[in-house]
């Protein structure tokens, strides 16, 4: 199983010097920091634990923590029986939406799903030609429109062919130019508006594409984009290669949403569900010698 903490473990490694029986409370809070894990968060997880902390001390608050147990419900990803499924990719330019889209497609594919691609980035040509090329590659069905076209038609003539030809997911790439832009957030705001209608107030998916070598950074774009629009979940790209993988913890903690997969490279099937007692083991296998 691919090791998506594998630059974060190398850092810490890099930290400790060698891995651990028991790890000092204060040797412990510059290991997450250092992981990008929020310092608030730092703090509640640390709040009751013993100056010296032993692996089955840690794992039961990362496992409490996932759980909701410490402060709030545990969030997950609705789910939703409307056909199609639509969801909605939102998120900054070079965060990997594209190529998101085509690993979620791909995965659908897999599972012997009729799925229906909108290339709703209208403001560069470049990304509506290169989800063209992907829905080539893995043989789905594409509807485009000319550059600078309006993306909410786009958005709405996908949902309606998505329907007329009875698929089970219509994925729809939007626009990410800079989260702050208000032209960006009148149009994401209308394109959901118009989903809505074409759907007929049923339900649909907003997910939200953020860039994990960004790590807490990215908190600031997410809690934008989620306030705007009432993001469902979140995908984090290119965890493989940075060392800021605490940033998953962080991203939950801030804003009480559920990840859904992580992007491990730029193939179709780069794309792995997140596995909570995955990440936690490897975070503690990272800091303690084995069992």
């Amino acid at each position: 199983m691919f090791s998506f903490l594998k630059k974060t473990t190398q850092n810490i490694a890099n930290i400790l010097g060698s891995k651990k029986q028991e790890i000092k409370k204060d040797l412990l809070e510059e290991v997450l920091i250092e992981s990008d894990v929020d310092y608030d968060l730092i703090e509640m997880l640390l709040e009751h634990l013993p100056e010296n902390i032993n692996r089955t001390q840690l794992e039961v608050g990362l496992d409490r923590f996932f759980r909701g147990e410490s402060y709030y419900d545990k969030v997950r990803l609705e789910k939703i029986e409307t056909k199609p499924l639509v969801e909605l990719i939102i998120g900054v330019n070079g965060a990997g939406k594209t190529t998101t889209i085509a690993k979620l497609a791909k995965r659908y594919k897999d599972n012997h799903k009729k799925v229906l691609l909108g290339a709703g980035d209208t403001f560069r040509a470049a990304a509506i030609d290169q989800l063209k090329l992907w829905s080539q590659k893995i043989g789905v069905d594409l509807v485009s429109t000319q550059y600078g076209s309006d993306p909410s038609a786009l958005a709405f003539d996908a949902i309606t062919a998505g329907i007329a030809r009875e698929m089970d997911h219509v994925i729809i790439d939007t626009a990410g130019r800079l989260h702050n832009q208000t032209n960006l957030k009148n149009e994401l705001l209308k394109i959901t508006k118009v989903c809505s209608k074409a759907l007929n107030d049923a339900k649909y998916r907003k997910i939200l594409v953020l860039d994990g070598t960004q790590g807490s950074s990215s908190i600031n774009q997410a809690r934008i984009f989620h306030e705007m629009l009432s993001v469902d979940g979140v995908i984090i790209t290119k965890l493989d290669g940075t060392s800021k993988g605490g940033a998953i913890l962080s991203i939950i903690y801030a804003l009480k949403l559920p990840i859904i997969a992580i992007g491990v490279g730029e193939k179709a099937e780069d794309l792995i569900d997140f596995d909570e007692q995955k990440f936690i083991k490897e975070f503690l296998d990272s800091i303690f010698e084995n069992k």
